[in-house]
């Protein structure tokens, strides 16, 4: 029987402290790297690589094949519609965020003192659950400028109706050779003579479109030292009658405005009643002009063109307070809940009043809260598109074109030049970036 010698084994190798911390560092980043990588490819492929392609590709002229280095760079600002794409973007940068910051304030403070305070943040917010296309169509119908579809307009109107009021017979004129003579500023005039009655005629009003307790027409009576008349609807239903006379079944044309003039002056005003007669009392014997004032045939107050070349930009950026006002309100709620309550009790003990508290206490406490609203704002207007795009109408959508809508128009929207696009998607990309790396920095100094 042989014996079987085993040879000793050696002892592992010391591995310090230092050294095992190390190794498990380099196994946490790699496990980390692994989970990350999928997220990083996707980052790359989605953000990173459109990025430097778009870079590249504005070096290109329109087809991609020629370089022409900054032709197109230099052309951004040649361009009358990117000049006016840089100034609308401007005004959206200076407006919208600094009107959103103050109304999100302003709610956030008072909505501390309504009783349903959950319910009025929630109806405040819930536009944030429309989308941009939706939020829109809802506007561009709002702004439209028919009163009988723009909500907006038809408020207009009605006010205006109600303090100016309107003509009622906007499309009423006068037969040719009838004695009625149409003057420059779309009034009548017509000869006159005390104690002669005198029979004005007018055409174009529908009988169904009479103002309500209009009664037929009758021929004025004659009445020495008078002034007096007839403004009827020269016109007999079924047909028949005398052009010029007030015939039977003719119906008068009340509450309109007659003047007398002579020598240049107004003599004397008068309405006609439901039967259309009108008269004169009390004026001196002799010659006169009856006048019915252009005021009695204008076209009715169609209320503001909100989407015209003026109010386009105003009235889409309306629109995005709309949609980011509770956005606003919830975030710098958020911070107004974590201020301290016993400086503003102590502020209040003293004697300050609420807007004294609310200027010199609120307010610098809440200035980390507000300036990290107003810059991520300013960032998400200067990338707004779908809301100026829908909102404004083609033949205003120049006057309305943001950087965003530029880009778009100029690549794909019948321009065809993407080398042009890509130098505008650089150019709002640069126009971002120092926003981005601000909000980044007091981020991560509030972490600290």
């Amino acid at each position: 029987m042989t014996a079987t010698l085993v040879k000793p084994t050696s002892p592992p190798p010391h591995v310090s402290l230092p050294q095992r911390a190390r190794r498990l560092r380099r196994r946490g980043r790699i496990v980390a790297l692994l989970f990350v990588l999928p997220a990083l490819l996707l980052l790359g492929a989605l953000v990173v690589y459109p990025v430097l392609f778009s870079v590249g590709r504005s070096f290109f002229d329109a087809s991609g094949t020629e370089f022409v280095g900054g032709e197109n760079y230099s052309e951004m600002f040649r361009d009358p519609a990117t000049l006016k794409a840089v100034r609308n973007t401007a005004i959206w940068v200076v407006v919208a965020p600094a009107l959103l910051t103050g109304l999100g304030l302003i709610l956030a403070v008072l909505v501390e003192k309504v009783r349903w305070a959950t319910a009025f943040k929630l109806l405040l917010f819930m536009p944030m659950a429309v989308s941009f296309l939706a939020a829109g169509i809802i506007f561009r119908l709002a702004y439209d400028e028919d009163p009988d579809k723009g909500v907006l307009n038809a408020a207009v109107v009605s006010v205006h109706d109600a303090v100016k009021g309107t003509s009622a017979y906007p499309t009423a004129r006068a037969r040719d050779g009838q004695g009625l003579t149409k003057d420059a500023d779309g009034s009548y005039r017509a000869a006159a003579s005390t104690g002669e009655p005198v029979a004005l005629g007018l055409v174009g009003v529908p009988p169904k479109e009479l103002p309500a307790g209009t009664e037929p027409a009758r021929e004025a009576a004659a009445v020495p030292g008078e002034l007096s008349g007839v403004v009827y609807l020269d016109f007999t239903p079924g047909g028949g009658g005398e052009q010029g006379k007030v015939d039977p079944g003719e119906s008068g044309l009340p509450r309109i405005e007659v003047e007398a003039v002579r020598d240049g002056h107004t003599a004397a005003t008068t309405t006609t009643a439901s039967d259309g007669s009108f008269r004169f009392a009390g004026l001196d014997r002799g010659e006169y002009e009856l006048r019915l004032p252009a005021s009695n045939f204008a076209a009715p107050y169609e209320g503001i063109s909100w989407l015209g070349p003026v109010l386009v930009t105003p009235a889409i950026i309306g629109a995005y307070l709309w949609i980011w006002t509770g956005f606003a309100m919830v975030l710098i709620g958020a911070g107004l809940a974590t201020l301290p309550r016993d400086a503003l009790e102590a502020a209040r003990m003293d004697g300050a009043n609420e807007w004294q508290i609310f200027r010199k206490i609120t307010v610098p406490l809440l200035a980390p809260v507000l300036t990290v609203v107003f810059v991520t704002l300013v960032i998400n207007v200067m990338k707004v598109f779908d809301l100026v795009y829908i909102i404004a109408p083609g033949p205003v959508q120049e006057d309305a074109t943001v950087l965003a809508t530029q880009m778009w128009l100029v690549s794909f929207g019948g321009g065809n030049n993407q080398g042009l696009g890509s130098a505008l998607g650089v150019l709002l990309l640069l126009l971002v970036v120092p926003a981005m790396v601000f909000n980044l920095r007091r981020f991560r100094r509030s972490q600290r």
